[in-house]
């Protein structure tokens, strides 16, 4: 019997400076899809991993926890300040 693949939903949140203008974008998919699809902001964050204060970045998380975790972390690691303004979270559909 073959082990059924979850399918989820992350939910980015992106606010402007001073809490106004929120957006919100979703993506769906596998584990698999979600990476492929975040790869370029986890390969953006890794790139500024090696700065005073950044945090490292996994670009093949295990599991979809790791992955958002990831995620805010690589966001925040290109931002010049340090902080992006954008959250993610995750539901499993």
């Amino acid at each position: 019997m073959a082990k059924a693949t979850k399918t989820y939903r992350i939910t980015k949140t992106k606010s402007g400076r001073f809490g106004g203008d929120v957006r919100t974008y979703t993506q769906e998919g596998t584990l698999e899809e979600l990476i492929k699809a975040y790869s370029y902001t986890l390969e953006c964050g890794r790139d500024y991993q090696h700065e005073k204060g950044n945090k490292k970045i996994n670009t093949q998380p295990k599991n979809i926890k790791s992955l958002v975790t990831n995620l805010y972390n690589a966001s925040n690691n290109r931002a010049s300040d340090g902080y992006s303004g954008e959250t993610f979270s995750y539901v499993e559909l």
